[in-house]
C-alpha cells in the first residue's frame, strides 16, 4: 500500500488538476508505483479511467511523459482535454500533425515545457523524432492499447514490436502499460516484449454489471439473421452490430439501414463514419473488429455480435464499449455452432512456414548490417503479417534484434534459431485455437454465470451468481459446490502439456490455461481420479 504522504500527493493532483474527488479501486495503487519509478501493467476495462493513471503520474513526476496511443484520432482528443487543463502542456506528433507543428511540439519537450506528448509507434522510425524524443530524456513512457504489442493479444501492430529497443535508447525511463484487455497470457507477452522490470501488475473493473450479457443459440443461418434484425430494430438508443467478414457488414448494413465500417472502407470516409455515429447521428452502425478501439462514448445502450468472436479477450473489449455512462445496457451474441469453424480456420490460417522462416534466417545472415523490413519483404514476398510473425519468432528465439528504428540486425542467429521459431509458432497455433474453444465453451455454457466465465478467464475472482445475464436469469447461474482438487490461480503440471494454471471450474470440468499449448479444459473426475495433474512444485524445490 502507498505511503500517506504519497496517497495525499496523488489525491491532491487528482482533485486540484483534473478535478476528480475520488479514483476507483486499483488506480491509487498503479500512480504510487510509477511515482516510485516502478514499471507497471494496468488491465482495466474500458471506461474505467486507464488515462488518469498516466496523467496524474506525469504531473507528479518530474521530466516529461512520452505517451505511445495507436490513434491519431485518439490522440486529438486526449491532447484536447489535456490542454484545457493546467497540467503542463501536451502535444501530438503524428502524420495528421502539420510539420511546424510537429516541430515545435518535439522543441518544447526538449526545452522541458511540455508535460505530455503522444506518438504512434511508427513515429520512432523517423530518426529526427527519435534523437529529439531522446533529447527530451522522458521520465516515463506510456504504451496505451499495450495489448498491441502482442499476437496473443486481439490487434496486433508491428511496430509496437520495437518499443522495447526505443525505451532502452532513451535511456530507460519507468514504463506504464495500459490495456482494456489481457489475459494473463497475453500480459506475460507485454511484460517480456516491453522488457519490463518487476512490474506492478494491476487488474481492475472488468466486473461491468450494469451489462446483461447473453447468448441466443440457433441452428441455421436464416433464423439467425432473422432474429438479429429483430432485436436490432426493437433495439433502443444507440448500438453496435459486430460481423466477421466485410461481407457480412456490408449485407446487415444494407438490411438494417445502418451505417457500415470496416478497414476496407477508405481512412478519411471511415473517420467521418465514426463521427456520425459518435454525435448520434448514425445511431446504428455494423462494423467488423476494426471499429471501437478508443472510443470514448457513454451512451451506447446495446451490442450484437452477428457471429462468435475470436476469442473471449475480443468479446469482452467490444461488449465494454456498452453502457460506459453506468446505465443498464446489453450484450447478445447470437450464436451458431457452424460459425466456429470459420475462428478455427482464421486461427490456423496465415501463419509463416519453416521453409519461409529459414529464408528469413538466411537473408538476414547474409546480409552485412542491419536490414529494413521492407527489403526484407519485397526480397522474399512476404505478406506484411508473415514478415512480422517470422521476425517476432526469430527474436523470440534470441536469433534477431529489432532496432528502435524499425531495422533488423542478426543478435546470435544458430544453426537451431530456425528449429526454435518453428516450435515457438506451432505453440501459437495452438493457444490461438484454444482461444476459440474458450469463446466456444463460453457460448454453449448451459449451467453456470457468463460473468463469472469471463472474470475467471482475465485471473479476475467473482462469486455468482451475477443476476445479470441470461443463465442467472433461468436460476442456472450459480453451479453445484464441488470439489476442486487445485485452488484457483494454483501452478499445475500436466504429463503431456506442461505447466499451467488453474483459471476456473465448471459444473463437470475444470480449465487450466497451460504455458505452451494454452486453454484446455479437463473432466473433473479424472482429474480427482488420476495423477493427470499434479501440483507445480514450488521453485525452491525444483531448485533443490
Amino acid at each position: 500500500m502507498p505511503s500517506r504522504r504519497v496517497t495525499q500527493r496523488i489525491g491532491r493532483v487528482a482533485r486540484d488538476s483534473f478535478g476528480w474527488s475520488e479514483l476507483r479501486p486499483g488506480q491509487e495503487e498503479v500512480i504510487a508505483a510509477v511515482v516510485a519509478g516502478r514499471d507497471a501493467l494496468a488491465v482495466m476495462a474500458t471506461g474505467y479511467g486507464k488515462s488518469a493513471l498516466y496523467q496524474i503520474a506525469g504531473v507528479l513526476i518530474d521530466g516529461p511523459t512520452v505517451v505511445v496511443s495507436p490513434l491519431i484520432a485518439l490522440q486529438r482528443d486526449q491532447v484536447s482535454d489535456l490542454r484545457d487543463g493546467d497540467v503542463g502542456g501536451a502535444a501530438a506528433v503524428s502524420s495528421a500533425v502539420k510539420q511546424s507543428e510537429r516541430r515545435d511540439a518535439l522543441e518544447d519537450a526538449r526545452q522541458d515545457e511540455l508535460e505530455f506528448l503522444f506518438l504512434t509507434p511508427e513515429q520512432f522510425s523517423n530518426p529526427e523524432v527519435m534523437a529529439n524524443v531522446t533529447a527530451a530524456r522522458p521520465s516515463l513512457f506510456v504504451v496505451d492499447e499495450a495489448h498491441c504489442i502482442s499476437e496473443w493479444g486481439h490487434d496486433f501492430r508491428p511496430a509496437y514490436l520495437r518499443l522495447r529497443a526505443v525505451v532502452e535508447q532513451l535511456g530507460g525511463p519507468t514504463v506504464l502499460a495500459l490495456t482494456a484487455t489481457a489475459s494473463p497470457h497475453v500480459r506475460d507477452e507485454i511484460v517480456q516484449r516491453r522488457g519490463m522490470r518487476d512490474p506492478l501488475v494491476q487488474v481492475s473493473g472488468f466486473d461491468r454489471q450494469t451489462i446483461h450479457l447473453a447468448v441466443e443459440r440457433f441452428h441455421d443461418e436464416q433464423s439467425k439473421r432473422r432474429a438479429l434484425v429483430e432485436r436490432v430494430r426493437d433495439a433502443r438508443g444507440s448500438g453496435i452490430v459486430y460481423a466477421a467478414t466485410r461481407k457480412e457488414v456490408e449485407e446487415l448494413a444494407e438490411e438494417l439501414g445502418a451505417v457500415a465500417y470496416h478497414a476496407g472502407i477508405a481512412g478519411k470516409r471511415r473517420d467521418a463514419i465514426q463521427d456520425d455515429f459518435m454525435a448520434d447521428r448514425a445511431p446504428v452502425i455494423v462494423a467488423t473488429t476494426a471499429f471501437g478501439m478508443g472510443l470514448d462514448k457513454p451512451n451506447v445502450r446495446w451490442v450484437f455480435h452477428a457471429d462468435i468472436p475470436d476469442s473471449v479477450d475480443s468479446y469482452w473489449q467490444e461488449v465494454g464499449r456498452a453502457g460506459r455512462d453506468g446505465e443498464p445496457a446489453r450484450a447478445i451474441l447470437f450464436y451458431r455452432p457452424e460459425d466456429v469453424g470459420l475462428r478455427r480456420f482464421f486461427a490456423r490460417s496465415g501463419k509463416i512456414d519453416g521453409e519461409q522462416i529459414g529464408d528469413l534466417a538466411d537473408a538476414i545472415a547474409a546480409a552485412p548490417g542491419a536490414l529494413e523490413p521492407q527489403d526484407l519483404k519485397e526480397e522474399l514476398e512476404l505478406s506484411g503479417s508473415k514478415l512480422s510473425a517470422g521476425l517476432a519468432r526469430l527474436e523470440e528465439a534470441g536469433a534477431i534484434e529489432i532496432l528502435s528504428s524499425g531495422e533488423v540486425a542478426e543478435d546470435r542467429l544458430g544453426d537451431d534459431s530456425v528449429e526454435q521459431a518453428l516450435q515457438t509458432q506451432a505453440n501459437r497455433q495452438s493457444f490461438d485455437e484454444s482461444r476459440v474453444e474458450m469463446i466456444r465453451a463460453f457460448a454453449e455454457l448451459a449451467a453456470g454465470c457468463r460473468r463469472d466465465f469471463v472474470l475467471s478467464y482475465f485471473g479476475q475472482p467473482f462469486d455468482p451468481p451475477c443476476d445479470a445475464c441470461d443463465l442467472c436469469d433461468a436460476g442456472r447461474g450459480d453451479v453445484a459446490p464441488h470439489d476442486e482438487p487445485f485452488a484457483v490461480g494454483a501452478r499445475v503440471v500436466h504429463r503431456k502439456w506442461g505447466g499451467g494454471v488453474v483459471q476456473r471450474y465448471g459444473a463437470r470440468d475444470v480449465s487450466v490455461l497451460f504455458d505452451d499449448v494454452g486453454y484446455k479444459a479437463l473432466a473433473l473426475d479424472v482429474v480427482t481420479d488420476g495423477d493427470m495433474l499434479t501440483k507445480e512444485p514450488a521453485q525452491d524445490d525444483r531448485d533443490d
